[in-house]
């Protein structure tokens, strides 16, 4: 009588745990995605800001260009991502 009762235990103890990780791993896959559109704006921006950054550091390097265009350069770079990005 007592075997039975320690197997039913240890088969639902088994269930519960398989069905907790499953929701925890499926619930921290979510989480480590943009949940807002404001966290998806945000990471589009920092996209837009390195993507002028490499514009600005590649125009210094060929040294074809003043400081002045690089920086432009760079501005124009930042304003077509804000247009593109409502």
């Amino acid at each position: 009588m007592m075997r039975g009762k320690i197997s039913r235990f240890s088969v639902a103890l088994t269930v519960l745990l398989t069905v907790g990780l499953t929701t925890a791993i499926d619930a921290y896959q979510q989480a480590a995605q943009a949940q807002t559109a404001g966290m998806t704006r945000r990471l589009e921006r920092r996209d837009t800001r390195q993507q002028s950054r490499d514009v600005k550091h590649e125009c210094n390097a060929s040294g074809q260009a003043s400081r002045a265009q690089c920086r432009h350069a760079k501005h124009s770079t930042k304003q077509a991502g804000r247009q593109t990005n409502p």
